[in-house]
């Protein structure tokens, strides 16, 4: 009988001490899961947030480093039109990803790191006008809805501005009206023009410098048709994609969605 009680005694006194353990390992275990994700459930969408600030600040600035970098190449090593396509795609880009204020950092920044390297009037003639047709063609690009025809449009009538603040900018420093240059190789190529279809009028001053403002205004068209093609090829393989082209222009560069 005292070897029975004696047994039951033990196995009650292991179990005991079995229960006891198990709850200590899980209260540890809580602890540590408490530990390891201190966050509340309901708490996601600030931490997600929190974590976002950081890449957007790290994107913002490389991507500002990367258009100030072109911009100083392209400067100093002209390749033609081959970088010149890509002034405005990383502050669109910017614009596309984390939207309207870190777009226009990311120009500012731009235009602060120019002016570093190069002086205040370079980077003010990066800013005015390719920083700020960033921006535009990132906002019109980020809706979605709008067509090439709009974004076109407006990218080009912010670069013919642009190009006549060039021209006001250089002239006033240089202290000599630049347009009078741009007028008079205007007028040569008109006369030209006249002679060759056997017309005997002469054009006036303001038909000379409509004419120049119209071509101007032409080659910022075609400027931007071809931004939005690069754009529509490089922006896509980085998954930020832009309003689909036309279907004539899909079928002239053989493009499948």
């Amino acid at each position: 009988m005292s070897d029975f009680l004696s047994s039951n005694s033990a196995s009650n006194l292991n179990n005991s001490s079995n229960t006891n353990s198990d709850q200590q390992t899980d209260a540890i275990s809580d602890l540590s899961r408490d530990r390891t994700n201190p966050v509340p459930d309901d708490a996601d969408t600030t931490s997600d947030t929190a974590k976002a600030a950081p890449l957007r600040l790290v994107e913002t600035a490389f991507l500002a480093s990367t258009a100030s970098l072109i911009w100083l190449v392209n400067y100093y090593f002209p390749l033609g039109p081959l970088l010149r396509v890509f002034f405005p795609i990383p502050i669109a880009l910017v614009y596309l990803r984390w939207g309207k204020r870190a777009a226009w950092m990311a120009a500012l920044v731009s235009g602060l790191l120019l002016s570093v390297l190069m002086g205040p009037t370079r980077s003010i003639l990066y800013v005015i006008p390719f920083g700020i047709m960033g921006v535009l063609l990132g906002g019109l690009w980020r809706r979605k809805t709008t067509s090439w025809s709009v974004s076109i449009s407006l990218g080009a009538l912010i670069g013919t501005f642009g190009v006549f603040f060039r021209f006001w900018l250089l002239s006033a420093l240089v202290g000599q009206d630049l347009w009078v240059y741009v007028t008079a190789q205007v007028a040569e190529m008109v006369e030209w023009v006249f002679v060759k279809f056997g017309w005997l009028s002469v054009p006036s001053l303001n038909t000379i410098q409509a004419i120049a403002a119209a071509m101007i205004l032409v080659n910022n068209i075609i400027y931007l048709f071809v931004v939005h093609l690069v754009a529509l090829l490089l922006l896509d393989r980085l998954r930020n994609p832009i309003p689909r082209p036309p279907r004539w222009v899909q079928i002239l560069i053989d493009y499948e969605e």
